[in-house]
C-alpha cells in the first residue's frame, strides 16, 4: 500500500463523506494514466481518506465478495481479503493475460471474464489456468491483435455476460476510428445480434433492477437502454468524458475523466470543450441528479472503471502481500 502524494490533490462536495458513511461503501477506481487503483472511505461523517496501490497500467476491476480482480498492462491480478470484516488485502494470485488491453473484468459463475480489447474477443478463466478465448462478435472475422472494433465493456446478468459494447461494426485494423463519435453498439452476448447502434462511444454497460443503463463517453451523457426497442433516454447529462460505473443503494458513482487535447482518440469529441476535470460524480437514481463529487486538481487525469467494495470489506488501508 502507498499513500498518496500530496499532488493527487482533490476536492469534494460537503456531503459526501456523510453519504459514504451511511452507504457503509469504499470506492475502488482505477486510473491508467496515473498507474494507481485507488480507494476512497468515509471515516467519519465529517472526513474522508484515501489510499493508492501502485500497478502498471490498471484498467478494469471486478469486485466478488472478499476478491478485488485488477487488468495490467500484461497480467490480471487478484486481491484477496484474508481477514473478512478487517480490510486486509493481498495478493492471491496472477493470470497471464499477455499484452491484450484488457479492458472490462468481471466475476461469473464460470470464472472471471475478461474484455480483450486489442484481440476483439473476450476470455474467461476457471482460475485453475490462464485465460481462454470464449466469444468474439460475428462480424469479426479472426482474433488477431488488430483492435478492429474496440470491444470494450459487458454487462452481466444471471452470472454470465449479457451485453458488450464496442466502438464500431468493423472488421480492419482499428476501423472503429473512422466513426468513433456515432459508430458505436450494444450487442447481445448469446445471439450475437446488435441492438442499439449509432452510439458514441459507449462504455460501463450495467443491468440494475432489470434496466440496462450506459455511459456515452463521447457525449457525456447518463442513459436507459430499450435493447428490444433499440433506443434509449438520457438519464442526465454529465459534465466530461464518462467512462466506469458502479451502484450502491439508489446511487450510481461514475467516473469523469479530462480529455486530452492532443490525442486522436479525444480529439474532437461533442464533450470536449466540458471535460476539463476528473473525479467521480455520485448520481441519484430516483432523482436523475448529480448529488455529489470528488474532483482532482491534480495528479489524475483518467479514469477507467469505478466499482464498489461492499460494507466492511475495505475498513484498513489496502496493502500488497
Amino acid at each position: 500500500m502507498n499513500a498518496l502524494l500530496p499532488s493527487f490533490h482533490y476536492t469534494h462536495s460537503p456531503t459526501l463523506p456523510k453519504l459514504l458513511w451511511q452507504l457503509g461503501c469504499t470506492l475502488v477506481f482505477s486510473t491508467y494514466q496515473a498507474g494507481k487503483v485507488i480507494f476512497i472511505r468515509a471515516t467519519s461523517p465529517e472526513t474522508i481518506e484515501q489510499y493508492a496501490l501502485d500497478f502498471p497500467r490498471p484498467m478494469g476491476l471486478a469486485v466478488s465478495d472478499q476478491r478485488i480482480a485488477v487488468a495490467t498492462r500484461d497480467e490480471v491480478v487478484v486481491l484477496t481479503n484474508t481477514s473478512a470484516g478487517e480490510g486486509a488485502y493481498v495478493q492471491e494470485k496472477t493470470y497471464s493475460s499477455g499484452e491484450v488491453d484488457t479492458h472490462d473484468l468481471a466475476w461469473g459463475k464460470d470464472g472471471l471474464w475478461a474484455i480483450n480489447t486489442l484481440l476483439s474477443s473476450m476470455a474467461l478463466t476457471d482460475e485453475n489456468s490462464d485465460f481462454e478465448f470464449q466469444w468474439r462478435p460475428r462480424f469479426v472475422s479472426d482474433v488477431v491483435p488488430e483492435d478492429r472494433c474496440h470491444l470494450n465493456s459487458m454487462a452481466m446478468v444471471d452470472g454470465r455476460p449479457e451485453y458488450v459494447t464496442a466502438f464500431g461494426k468493423v472488421n480492419t485494423f482499428e476501423g472503429w476510428r473512422e466513426n468513433k463519435v456515432s459508430g458505436g453498439i450494444v450487442m447481445d452476448v448469446s445471439s450475437g445480434e446488435i441492438l442499439l447502434e449509432g452510439l458514441p462511444m459507449p462504455h460501463s454497460p450495467r443491468v440494475y433492477d432489470g434496466k440496462l443503463y450506459l455511459l456515452l463517453s463521447g457525449t457525456g451523457e447518463l442513459v436507459c437502454a430499450d435493447p428490444e426497442a433499440g433506443r434509449y433516454e438520457v438519464v442526465v447529462q454529465l459534465p466530461g468524458f464518462v467512462r466506469g460505473m458502479a451502484r450502491c443503494g439508489d446511487y450510481l458513482f461514475v467516473g469523469l475523466s479530462k480529455l486530452r487535447k492532443s490525442s486522436s482518440t479525444f480529439a474532437a469529441l461533442p464533450i470536449s470543450e466540458d471535460a476539463l476535470f476528473s473525479g467521480i460524480v455520485v448520481v441519484s437514481l430516483s432523482e436523475g441528479r448529480i448529488v455529489e463529487h470528488i474532483t482532482y486538481e491534480t495528479g489524475i487525469e483518467e479514469i477507467y472503471d469505478v466499482q464498489i467494495l461492499p460494507e466492511g470489506a475495505a475498513i484498513n488501508p489496502p496493502h500488497p502481500s
